[in-house]
């Protein structure tokens, strides 16, 4: 009972607290302003990113409080800490426009104040013989590029009302039934509050959106799901599990990738901004806001769904599955054009206009 009340408080603190946002940012000159690659056509509130990492604070406060899940480990207040040092660069991004330099650099250093407690990827599976792969001092390191590459992927799929909030929370309570799946009920809860967290400011951020979350909320969301995902699902020793947390986060995982191998093949620099992400391409093939995101939700659920099966599923059936869902990712992927930035059909402009 204790925990279900959590997560209704959690909620309602979500849904009070981003209203607070839509008046405050204005104020303080936290407002996204339309250009070209942008799709909305007046001055946003961008703060809702602070609403959600608020209500997730205080809903794990409320958590640990009346339960005994966390008791005798650190690992819960590094990473409340680490995460509110990302919210609090991006909170300053979204006023100021911080440089992509120092936003980085803070990020690196969230993610190391993360691993202070002691939790980090210290060892892989390996695939192909069922063992295991000690990372020894090289966990570190990769648990770092893991943190600060989900934090950016989330970042940059964050072009449409409700698409990375609503992607973030699939992907949540996907994260949560897999852990508990494995026995990892704590986890599981908190990626429960962190997606309670989410529907409270989806209410608000969905088409047509009253406030965008901001830097402060799509890179604390990013890293707060690549966290989880280290503390939830790295020490799983089964055969497939290395693969898990990728099927978990893979529209931004797989946005991202596609991107630098779009980048590569046109010649053109890696972190150039270009037009040719999953949601641009369904754009162009008139599909508006609405049914883009919803569409992205669905593929979303599609792949979250393929990481519960290889959680409970044998081996040989696991690997059949995870061959299965990549040939489909590469297909689709290049039928629509994201391998390519390719539009097939309608012009992004026309498809907007729809709106």
């Amino acid at each position: 009972m204790l925990l279900a009340i959590t997560l209704i408080v959690t909620l309602a603190l979500s849904l009070s607290l981003t209203p607070l946002m839509i008046r405050l940012a204005p104020v303080l000159g936290a407002v996204d302003k339309p250009n070209e690659r942008k799709v909305h056509q007046g001055l946003m509130p961008r703060l809702g990113g602070l609403a959600i990492y608020l209500a997730f604070v205080l809903g794990v406060l409320l958590l640990d409080k009346s339960t005994d899940l966390f008791a005798g480990s650190s690992s819960l207040i590094y990473l409340l800490l680490s995460c509110g040092l990302v919210v609090a660069c991006g909170f300053v991004d979204d006023i100021k426009n911080i440089s992509p330099k120092i936003k980085l650099l803070v990020q690196v250093a969230a993610a190391l104040l993360f691993v202070q407690g002691g939790v980090y990827v210290d060892f892989i599976t390996n695939p192909f013989t069922g063992g295991v792969i000690s990372l020894g001092f090289l966990g570190i390191p990769v648990t770092v590029l893991w943190l600060v590459g989900i934090s950016n992927a989330v970042n940059l799929i964050d072009g449409l009302d409700g698409l990375s909030a609503g992607t973030s929370a699939i992907a949540a309570l996907t994260m949560a039934f897999v852990c508990w799946t494995q026995g990892n009920v704590a986890i599981a809860f908190l990626a429960v509050l962190l997606a309670m967290a989410i529907l409270g400011f989806l209410r608000y951020n969905f088409n047509p959106a009253r406030i965008f979350m901001g830097d402060c909320g799509s890179l604390f969301l990013g890293f707060a799901l690549a966290a989880l995902a280290v503390m939830g699902l790295s020490k799983a020793a089964t055969t497939i599990s290395i693969f898990i947390p990728f099927l978990i986060l893979g529209i931004p995982v797989f946005d991202t990738f596609f991107a630098v191998i779009r980048r590569l093949s046109l010649r053109r620099p890696i972190m150039e901004a270009d037009k040719g992400h999953l949601h641009h391409q369904l754009l162009a093939l008139g599909l508006n806001q609405r049914q883009t995101v919803l569409c992205i939700y669905g593929i979303n659920v599609l792949m979250g769904s393929a990481a519960i099966l290889l959680a409970v599923l044998t081996a040989p059936q696991a690997i059949l599955v995870l061959l299965l869902v990549t040939v489909l990712i590469f297909a689709g992927a290049d039928r629509i054009g994201v391998l390519r930035g390719k539009r097939r059909i309608k012009s992004r402009a026309s498809a907007i206009d729809k709106e």
